[in-house]
């Protein structure tokens, strides 16, 4: 058994798979037994080898110390092993995740030994005592040759190959130090996916802090799509009252269900992009790829080891496939009045080469007047590449425009898209300018076949026969519209006008 072969999972509480002690398990087994003199007395935790025809059932065990059991429960010498370990069970029973996942593995990796470690009788406590009996069972699996959250990592020579930590828990690990929770030491790689960090640190149900060399936030990582109080009651009135404990669960063990589904769904790999945090992810900032920006989500994680955690962020949907499309909307605003506008509600409809998803809903935090604005759009359909887009801006109340109509001109919007990384120029389908006004008809934006270079030139071409627009108090959008009608003419100057000189020197071309 290989270096790259023993990986260990986990969620809730720290314990994961890791890389063995020596070449092969009979190894380790023949030099516990025979080098040295281990007590297995103690040890309580029991390790279920599955079997992909039945993996739902423990139908034998493999022994610390006993070195048959190795054979009679035909571990495969040579193939990939995964350990998988429960956190904390309130019924003291087995979740239904763990047969899902088990399958999942096999789906993916017929051949590979899939072992359960079950310390259902020390995880049935009030949750203060499970917490502290984590050391005790990382005791157990280090004495199998694996490790548990970074208790039975050092107990070992070795680190494991990869530890997988899935949503573990906050309470009573939040402000550990590393010796007594789970860290970048812990194993040669070990990635982390955040799913409910909803709340105070240390109160939250899992981890809010980076533990890994790479931490994944879907959707923030405090609260997943699906799994709204209105959903569960949903749950309740159609499946009855034994779904109540979801409304708990559901954000915890999603990141269960995100890893099994980049487990058998290859073709639709969820991406994460690494952004300092939340909110600028949300603003559609951190799209790139660039030096290792971007990676995979679960099973085929590129195992980028850097000095500090990468901390990473994506959308998802609410069911298998979870895999959505991120875009960038960058464009900017003109009125002919000064204003600022909070938590505007749009529709975008999207038209690709391939397929299209209309009326997309989105909030905007702000837009105002002589601003570039930038959020995150996403799709759950792969439209391929982007060619038309309509921008819809809704009514935000039913009082809306009963005095006034709020109304901003567009000239022209960026579009990045994370999965593909390309960078493209849209433009109003009809005229130079288009117009959104709130409440009205959807804009039509085509893609143009303007590039920033052309730009570029277009721009030191000006400033060497013309002079820079900044320096005389006006910006190169504002000149642009100059050979628009009158209408428009009036509106862009209406709008210099009433701009103070700060507002213009932001303004610069998209």
């Amino acid at each position: 058994m290989g270096k790259e072969s023993f990986w260990l999972l986990f969620i809730g509480f720290y314990v994961i798979a890791s890389e063995p002690i020596s070449s092969s398990t009979e190894e380790v087994f023949a030099s516990n037994s025979t080098q040295q003199s281990v007590d297995y007395s103690d040890i309580e935790s029991k390790f279920s080898i599955r079997n992909p025809e039945f993996p739902d059932e423990d139908l034998c065990y493999l022994v610390p110390g006993q070195r048959a059991s190795v054979s009679d429960c035909n571990f495969k010498n040579g193939s990939q092993t995964f350990l998988i370990i429960h956190g904390w069970s309130v019924a003291g029973l087995f979740e239904s995740w763990v047969y899902k996942l088990v399958t999942a593995l096999f789906e993916r990796e017929p051949s590979a030994n899939v072992i359960v470690v079950d310390w259902l009788d020390r995880a049935n406590k009030h949750y203060p005592k499970s917490a502290e009996n984590t050391r005790l069972v990382g005791a157990d699996v280090a004495n199998l040759g694996a490790h548990v959250a970074g208790v039975a990592g050092n107990l070992t020579n070795n680190k494991v190959n990869r530890i997988t930590g899935l949503d573990p828990a906050g309470p009573s690990f939040e402000n550990a130090e590393s010796l007594r929770r789970l860290s970048p030491d812990d194993a040669t790689f070990v990635d982390v996916l955040h799913t409910n960090t909803r709340g105070s640190p240390d109160l939250s149900i899992g981890i809010q802090r980076p533990v890994g060399h790479v931490d994944i936030y879907p959707n923030g990582g405090t609260f997943q799509p699906g799994c709204s109080i209105q959903h569960t009651v949903k749950l309740i009135a159609t499946y009855g009252i034994h779904n109540m404990d979801q409304i708990v669960k559901c954000s915890h063990e999603r990141s269960i269900h995100l890893f099994i589904d980049s487990l058998v769904n290859q073709a639709y790999q969820s991406w994460a992009y690494r952004c300092s945090s939340k909110d600028a992810f949300n603003k559609g900032l951190c799209l790139s790829c660039r030096k290792n920006r971007c990676n995979k989500l679960g099973y085929s994680v590129n195992k980028i080891r850097s000095a500090r955690s990468a901390k990473m962020y994506l959308k998802t949907r609410d069911m298998m496939p979870f895999k959505v499309f991120h875009y960038q909307i960058k464009l900017h605003l003109f009125s002919n009045k000064n204003m600022t506008l909070l938590e505007q509600p749009m529709k975008v409809s999207l038209f690709g080469t391939t397929d299209e998803r209309d009326d997309i809903s989105v909030t905007v935090p702000s837009m105002s007047t002589n601003s570039t604005i930038s959020f995150l759009l996403t799709s759950d359909k792969d439209i391929g590449e982007l060619l038309m887009l309509n921008l819809h801006w809704e009514k935000d109340s039913y009082l809306y425009g009963f005095f006034s109509t709020n109304q901003f001109t567009i000239r022209r919007m960026r579009i990045k898209s994370g999965e593909r990384q390309s960078k493209l120029t849209f433009k109003p389908k009809e005229g130079e300018f288009g117009s959104l006004v709130q409440g009205g008809d959807a804009v039509v934006f085509v893609k143009s076949s303007e590039t920033q270079q052309s730009r570029k030139e277009q721009r030191q071409h000006r400033r060497k026969h013309h002079g820079s627009f900044f320096k005389k108090g006006i910006n190169e959008a504002t000149a642009d519209m100059s050979k628009e009608p009158r209408s428009s003419t009036e509106i862009m100057r209406e709008t210099t006008s009433n701009s103070n000189s700060a507002q213009l020197n932001t303004t610069v071309a998209l």
